[in-house]
């Protein structure tokens, strides 16, 4: 899996990624398993004082889909975009890095620690990623790559 940029928030995550060699309904499909298996692991044998309360969750969205028996930690489905274009690529970077501001936990996105942002503007992050080919940004749309640019600290 290539990496491009994330976004990690408390209730959902965005990923820009690219697949090596298969299909990226199978990457999502694999990605799902092993990380719910993986959370759900530390989840049981770490202490957690909301233990019982996350487990009761999970087993509770297995009765409307039959798939899994015991726990259901990702919902079913995606919202997967093909990108095609690197306009199109930054349009996404943007509107995934700018989720932590829109929902006030930082001013500026390369601050919020679970995202990509920080990666794009100062070379480093929590996760190694591919980075995007840059592109001219127009700063005079408020929305934009802008208000995490590292001139603006």
């Amino acid at each position: 899996m290539l990496l491009y940029g994330y976004v990690i928030m408390s209730n959902h995550l965005h990923l820009i990624v690219q697949s090596r060699d298969s299909k990226l309904s199978d990457l999502i499909r694999d990605f799902k398993k092993y990380t719910a298996k993986n959370i759900l692991e530390t989840i049981q044998s770490e202490p957690e004082s909301r233990r019982e309360w996350m487990l009761e969750r999970f087993k509770k969205a297995t009765e409307t889909h039959g798939r899994n028996k015991k726990y259901q930690f990702w919902q079913y489905g995606n919202h997967a975009e093909e990108i095609y274009t690197l306009p199109f690529m930054w349009d996404k970077l943007n509107y995934i890095h700018l989720n932590p501001i829109r929902a006030g936990w930082v001013e500026k996105a390369q601050h919020y620690i679970y995202s990509s942002a920080s990666n794009y503007v100062s070379g480093k992050g929590l996760l190694e990623i591919e980075l995007a080919d840059h592109l001219i940004i127009d700063t005079t749309k408020t929305s934009e790559f802008w208000k995490y640019n590292k001139y603006e600290e």
